[in-house]
């Protein structure tokens, strides 16, 4: 009952923060223009890349957090989180102070504007650490809550200040000030009453402590696994984000806007997998410290199934009518022509990436990440010379190229090198029946689709309307073909659940 109240609220909570963040940007195109949402896009990207100063502590404390809610003991992870609190406010400092030293330089040498003002990039880029300086610690409690099975909480705390940020910022450029500027004073005022609401919500749950202090024996017990997940985020970082560094440089903030609205979509994806991720980490964390690895295995397949039956068809459908979903939600055939081929491949490479989050979250459940490390280094290896390549010599498509490219041979590599260790003998049958299966499924449907769309002249709500149409025969197809085996394995666990 938990699990699927768990993951009802973080499928809630990812559906309404995309709709929520899909109808703001037409306005946020409107108020502030193609470039201001290039400075929001690269926003995004100086957020993912800082992300490594977290030195590995948000997944961290959730595994802790999950460990100590198995054997009952959440107390005993309440002085975990103070330790790394502290560390956390340090560095929303120092993120601050950086930003604000290194803005005049990016606003010069960096980014390339036609329309803003020099000043206004150096300003924006300051307002920008704020930002993220504010919003520093919410990973950090967010990862307990989720470590303690209360991703109902902060799912609901999310809803509300997604909410307030993104409609608040409208009302902002509306009424007040149409300037990127304003934007993000807002977003710095908004992201630091989150990390507040948040922290409390951590410590109702946890349970506040008598005496606060700065544990270094806590900081010991865990910074291996700490300094493991922080080298596997280095290397995920380069991976994810070196096509959007490379264009932020070599586009200007017209095209690079552009680009990022493209990654807004095929990113839209990550707002169904990031939800079950939450879910699956902190389960299988469970399962490994209580030793009951049939369970595990049994969960892990019936997971990745379900999972993949959804997320394919709606990935197949992001791609099939990309180009009328963008005509919709911007009411510019003109950016929806140059920004379709774009969203079609990172849709299929994002849905490539959602499916090995699950062996992923099994390789830190058992605490082992040095094997991920490995993966992501293979992959650098091969892979970070063809990105470079292909996002200087085709742009923002050769961007959309190569994030494809990467996650098809992550599928494969990975698979490969995690089940060597991990479930052996279940390897080839995962990655057959329940990823291979549900991916034929959709793509045969989808060129189905393609080529009646082909012969037949559809208005874009038409279109639109066909892609949804598709989607659901995919995943009744993919449901409907499921061996025996696994329906065996999903039927008690749905019974259970209801």
């Amino acid at each position: 009952m938990a699990l699927s109240r768990n993951l009802l609220a973080g499928l809630t909570n990812s559906i309404w923060s995309a709709l929520i963040g899909l109808a703001v940007v037409p306005f946020y195109l409107k108020y502030l223009g193609i470039e201001a949402y290039g400075l929001i896009g690269f926003f995004v990207t100086t957020q993912a890349v800082l992300s490594l100063l977290d030195m590995g502590l948000a997944p961290t404390i959730n595994r802790e957090v999950a460990r100590c809610s198995a054997s009952g003991d959440l107390r005993e992870a309440g002085k975990l989180l103070h330790t790394l609190a502290v560390i956390y406010w340090v560095m929303a400092g120092v993120i601050a102070l950086l930003m604000v030293l290194l803005a005049p330089l990016i606003a010069e040498y960096w980014l390339q504007s036609k329309q803003l003002p020099i000043e206004t990039i150096t300003h924006t880029v300051m307002l920008m650490g704020l930002v993220v300086a504010f919003r520093w610690p919410i990973g950090l409690y967010q990862g307990a809550l989720i470590g303690a099975h209360r991703l109902t909480i902060s799912s609901g705390i999310n809803i509300v200040m997604t909410t307030i940020s993104s409609l608040g910022a409208v009302s902002i450029l509306a009424f007040v000030s149409p300037t990127v500027e304003a934007f993000f004073i807002w977003q710095a005022c908004l992201g630091l009453l989150y990390a507040f609401v948040i922290r409390g919500a951590a410590w109702q749950v946890i349970g506040r402590l008598n005496k606060t202090r700065f544990d270094v024996e806590q900081f010991k017990n865990i910074w291996r696994f700490s300094v493991g997940i922080s080298g596997i985020a280095l290397s995920a970082i380069v991976l994810t984000q070196l096509d959007k560094l490379i264009l932020s440089k070599t586009l200007d903030l017209e095209a690079f806007g552009h680009y990022m609205l493209a990654t807004t979509i095929g990113g839209g994806l990550y707002l169904l997998i990031m939800p079950v991720y939450n879910i699956i980490y902190p389960r299988f964390s469970s399962l490994v410290a209580a030793g009951s690895i049939k369970d595990l295995g049994e969960m892990y397949r019936v997971m990745t199934r379900l999972f993949t039956s959804v997320l394919f068809p709606i990935a197949m459908a992001l791609a099939f009518g990309a180009k009328d979903f963008v005509i919709v939600w911007t009411g510019d055939p003109a950016i929806a022509l140059t920004i379709a081929p774009i969203i079609s491949l990172l849709v299929l490479g994002t849905a490539l990436h959602g499916v090995m989050f699950f062996p992923y979250a099994l390789q830190l459940a058992y605490g082992m990440t040095r094997l991920p490390l490995t993966i992501n280094t293979i992959l650098m290896v091969v892979l970070v010379p063809l990105t470079i390549f292909l996002s200087l010599k085709y742009g923002a498509l050769g961007g959309g190229i190569s994030w494809l490219v990467l996650h098809v041979f992550y599928l494969l590599i990975g698979t490969w090198l995690t089940h060597r260790q991990l479930l052996k003998g279940t390897g080839m049958t995962w990655l057959y029946h329940d990823v291979f299966i549900p991916l034929c499924v959709s793509g045969m449907v989808g060129l189905i689709g393609l080529y009646i769309n082909r012969n037949v002249e559809y208005s874009t709500s038409e279109t639109l309307i066909f892609s949804v149409i598709l989607a659901l025969i995919a995943t009744l197809l993919s449901f409907a073909i499921m061996p025996n085996e696994t329906r065996n394995l999903i039927l008690p666990r749905i019974r259970r659940a209801k």
